[in-house]
């Protein structure tokens, strides 16, 4: 599993997204990777494969507009590093990932949001629907 990466005199943090993070990228329009670089100043992005397997069952639900922003999530998160874990869903997965790594995890799941503070795990979360915030 992916930790903080150090090239030259940049740390890079392994950032953690969740389906609803993936979504958030197709709902609003927030440049998100800027936004990590603004926040986090270097990244490096993991997906566990529980949060694919989600956003696999997401995409094949009938509702046409969260199908398709779910098929669209699928295909971006083809670009990252996936990480197994023995959680069994995908909330459970996102948290085992961000204690692996002491990650930074990317979600605007209320209820995600309200378990990664009681473990003390940073989260980055939509402000305003224009800006990542990121909460320590």
């Amino acid at each position: 599993m992916a930790f903080d990466r150090v090239r030259g005199d940049k740390i890079y943090k392994t950032v953690i997204l969740d389906s609803s993070a993936f979504l958030m990228f197709f709902e609003f329009s927030v440049d998100w990777e800027k936004e990590l670089f603004r926040l986090l100043d270097g990244y490096c992005i993991v997906v566990p494969t529980e949060v694919i397997k989600e956003l696999e069952v997401l995409s094949k639900q009938t509702a046409s507009e969260r199908k398709r922003k779910a098929a669209a999530s699928l295909k971006l998160a083809e670009r990252y590093e996936t990480v197994e874990t023995i959680a069994g869903n995908a909330d459970d997965a996102v948290i085992e990932a961000a204690k692996k790594t002491h990650g930074v995890v990317v979600t605007n799941d209320t209820e995600l949001r309200k378990r990664l503070n009681h473990d003390s795990i940073p989260v980055i979360f939509l402000r305003g629907k224009k800006k990542l915030a990121l909460e320590e």
